[in-house]
């Protein structure tokens, strides 16, 4: 069975000339075209065309996709991974729905709820099992007070850093610069300068709760690779494999 180019634009909310474009630099090429100049498209590239719409969803540039489905070619292999990290989206938005919901009911009716009601869905405390497994519980309970005890102003200033240094990380994996590059190893320098200010991490302690700062550099590097819901920070497994690259190159020349 084929669709045209289209139907395809139609169905997928995109439009043919950006379906062209990636037929024009290799992303997502027709199962052929009519005599008219008409793309066709068979289910494997309507396949192929889900797995770029998701990649683009994490946040990925059309090169980095391009280097991703290159290395990626088993396409159920690669969507389970991709449906890993959706579902554990959807959990969390089902959940926030539901939250939000029930904060408008309890407005609108003069109720009470719960602080645990109201914020359900929206905590930090997702990763506590494997901040402990990893690291200790001492290491969460550190990280969970010093979390607790920001004001609003100051956790929203955190979060923007965050933020920052993660945008910074995709424009450098775009723009397809080596991880041993200045510019990488200037990332990778404030990233480690932003784990020390995180009381609880081995970055912070210094190698006191038994692991070295450069070990947890290196492991931190390699869980962002292993886990989509932190890949996805850094523009999904590429750019995670160029961060951890990088992180890597600096902890063996620095740490």
């Amino acid at each position: 069975m084929e669709w045209s180019i289209q139907e395809i634009a139609k169905i997928a909310g995109t439009t043919s000339r950006t379906l062209r474009h990636y037929d024009d630099i290799g992303l997502l090429k027709p199962s052929r075209t009519g005599h008219n100049g008409y793309r066709y498209y068979s289910q494997s590239a309507l396949v192929q065309l889900q797995r770029i719409l998701l990649l683009r969803q994490l946040g990925l540039g059309l090169p980095v996709i391009a280097q991703v489905l290159d290395r990626e070619q088993e396409a159920a292999v690669a969507l389970n991974g991709h449906l890993g990290w959706l579902e554990q989206e959807q959990n969390r938005l089902a959940r926030q729905i539901a939250s939000v919901r029930r904060t408008i009911k309890a407005v609108e009716g003069g109720e009470n709820l719960m602080a645990e009601e109201i914020l359900d869905g929206f905590d930090h405390t997702h990763y506590k099992d494997e901040v402990e497994e990893r690291w200790g519980k001492d290491a969460y309970a550190k990280g969970d007070a010093w979390w607790r005890g920001m004001g609003p102003d100051e956790k929203l200033a955190w979060k923007q850093r965050a933020q920052k240094l993660g945008s910074d990380w995709i424009a450098a994996a775009e723009a397809g610069i080596s991880p041993d590059s200045a510019t990488a190893q200037e990332l990778a320098k404030r990233h480690v300068e932003w784990l020390k200010d995180i009381p609880g991490t081995p970055a912070a302690a210094n190698g006191e709760n038994g692991v070295g700062i450069k070990e947890y550099v290196t492991g931190l590097g390699d869980m962002y690779v292993a886990d989509p819901r932190f890949g996805a920070n850094y523009g999904g497994t590429a750019g995670a494999i160029f961060v951890r690259d990088s992180l890597r190159t600096y902890a063996e020349l620095n740490l």
